[in-house]
C-alpha cells in the first residue's frame, strides 16, 4: 500500500511499529538515528514517516527543519515522544509535522494517524494541528472478553447450530471459533483490524485462535490470493 519510514532508537519501537504497520500491508523501512533515515531520504520519498523526537546523535526536530530547509519534506512526518510537551508538539508542527503521538503508541492513535497522514496531500507543508494525539494504551481485558458482551457485534449473521445439548464449555468454544473465523475473513485475515474489533490484545487474540484451533495462517494466506 504505502511506504512507511520509521526513526527511533529504540529497538523495541521499532519493532512493534514495524508488525503492526507490516500487517496494515504497508512496506515499513526502519531507521534507528537521524543518519540513516537522511539516507534513506536521500535514496527515495516514503509516503509516511514516523519520527522519534528524542534520539542520541541528531533530534527528530532538527532533522525535520532540516527536511523543510533543503526541500525534501514532501511527505507527512508524524512526531513520536514519551517525553514530549505541549510545547514539543507546538514547535513540531510549526516545522511541518503533522501530528504529534506520545509514547506508548496505541494502535488505535497509530492506524488513525497514519490513515490521516496518508490521506493528506504531500507536496505541501502539513498545516499546524491545533490537538495534541495523547495515547491510549490498547490494553487486553481483564480475565478475557466473554462472549455474550461481544455477541452483539456480530449482526445478522446465517443461521448456524452449536449443540445446545452439549457441556457449556464445549458450546461457548463453538461460538467463539465461528465468531473469531468471521471476523477473520471480514477483515480479510488481518490480525491488527481483528484484535482491533473484538478488543483483544494482539498478544490475547493469537492465544485465543490457537487455544480454539483457528487456522488464523491459513485465513491470512487465503486472504493475499
Amino acid at each position: 500500500m504505502a511506504t512507511i519510514l520509521v526513526v527511533d532508537d529504540e529497538h523495541g519501537i521499532r519493532a512493534l511499529l514495524s508488525e503492526i504497520l507490516s500487517d496494515e500491508g504497508h512496506q515499513v523501512e526502519l531507521a534507528e538515528n537521524a543518519a540513516q533515515a537522511r539516507a534513506f531520504r536521500e535514496r527515495q520519498r516514503p509516503d509516511l514517516v514516523l519520527l522519534d523526537i528524542w534520539m542520541p546523535d541528531v533530534d527528530g526536530i532538527t532533522l525535520l527543519k532540516e527536511w523543510g530547509a533543503t526541500a525534501q519534506l514532501t511527505m507527512p512526518v508524524i512526531m513520536m515522544s514519551g517525553h514530549g510537551t505541549i510545547d514539543t508538539a507546538v514547535e513540531a508542527t510549526k516545522y511541518g509535522a503533522l501530528a504529534f503521538l506520545e509514547k506508548p503508541v496505541t494502535l488505535q492513535k497509530l492506524l488513525r494517524a497514519v490513515e490521516q497522514g496518508l490521506a493528506r496531500p504531500s507536496t505541501r507543508p502539513a498545516p499546524v494541528v491545533r490537538e495534541v494525539e495523547l495515547a491510549v494504551e490498547v490494553a487486553a481485558l481483564p480475565g478475557g472478553a466473554t462472549m455474550p458482551d461481544l455477541a452483539p457485534l456480530l449482526g445478522p449473521q446465517p443461521e448456524q447450530s452449536f449443540g445446545l445439548d452439549r457441556p457449556l464449555r464445549e458450546a461457548r468454544d463453538a461460538f467463539e471459533k465461528a465468531y473469531f473465523e468471521y471476523h477473520l475473513a471480514k477483515e480479510n485475515g488481518s490480525m491488527t483490524r481483528v484484535a482491533e474489533k473484538t478488543g483483544l490484545e494482539r498478544t490475547h487474540l493469537y492465544r485465543k485462535l490457537k487455544q480454539l484451533g483457528v487456522d488464523f495462517s491459513r485465513t491470512r494466506r487465503t486472504a493475499g490470493n
